[in-house]
């Protein structure tokens, strides 16, 4: 026997408003976001990279947590996204580096566009889909430098996490969580600290961004999964309540010229 259809009108409208946060039917946001061009502006005056990144991700404290904000597949076209009304770990720390780095908001985009695709070409086969490409490239591209701090391990892993790229080889120099925190004095706001992962295929399992508060405590500024939002946190408890054994932590270089204009 044939089931009746259910489906009221309501239950469509319904439907049809939750099909976004399934990530279906989003925008590209393609369009300029106020909130980073305010932002830039606002930051724009104090002299380092760093200050600007401290200033910029402290005024993102709040901002929604969602994840897959990135529109592209194997099967259909990579969209450029701009967006400043949610982030995941990664477009949080990209957003923030760009920002600082851009004096307005067309140069803004050329440099995330360098920062989250490998030279700037927006196909999904090209985005930084591994944390660890993410971070070889923007060395490369002269974007971020590593922080050098020892003890140090380098060690090789094979990742499949992404399916569709096929395998990929990967070197990955970290230190340890306790390295980090007994060397807290070597930081500075908005360095990226990235945390390794100890599962089969994947290299990072999360990122974020150094900050310190009033009374100099190692804190960590995340979009945070777990707590649907950007957050700042201590960097203790954060490393207390997740797996954190190793983290890579890189410095957004000083440049020498408009970040825009190197290859």
């Amino acid at each position: 026997m044939a089931m009746q259809p259910t489906t009221s009108r309501r239950n469509l409208l319904r439907l049809a408003v939750g099909l976004p946060l399934l990530g279906l039917f989003r925008p590209a946001f393609a369009a300029r976001a106020a909130l980073i061009e305010r932002l830039i502006a606002e930051a724009g005056p104090l002299p380092r990279v760093s200050q600007r990144m401290d200033y910029i991700s402290g005024k993102l404290l709040g901002i929604s947590y969602q994840a897959n904000t990135l529109i592209g597949s194997p099967g259909s076209p990579e969209k450029f996204v701009v967006r400043d009304d949610a982030f995941d770990c990664v477009t949080y720390c990209e957003v923030v580096l760009a920002a600082a780095l851009a004096h307005d908001m067309g140069e803004f985009e050329t440099v995330l566009r360098k920062i989250r695709y490998d030279r700037g070409r927006v196909q999904y086969e090209q985005r930084n889909h591994y944390w660890a490409e993410w971070c070889q490239r923007n060395i490369a591209n002269g974007v971020c430098r590593p922080i050098a701090i020892e003890p140090s391990v380098t060690y090789e892993k094979t990742l499949t996490w992404h399916g569709e790229l096929g395998k990929r080889r990967v070197s990955i120099k970290a230190i340890s969580k306790a390295a980090m925190m007994d060397n807290a004095r070597l930081l500075e706001p908005g360095d990226i600290v990235g945390f390794t992962s100890g599962r089969a295929g994947l290299d990072y399992y999360h990122t974020g961004l150094v900050a310190f508060g009033r009374n100099g405590e190692l804190l960590l500024r995340n979009a945070s999964q777990r707590r649907r939002r950007v957050v700042e946190e201590r960097m203790s408890e954060f490393a207390a309540i997740n797996p954190v054994r190793y983290v890579t932590l890189l410095r957004p270089a000083e440049p020498s010229a408009p970040i825009a204009e190197r290859h």
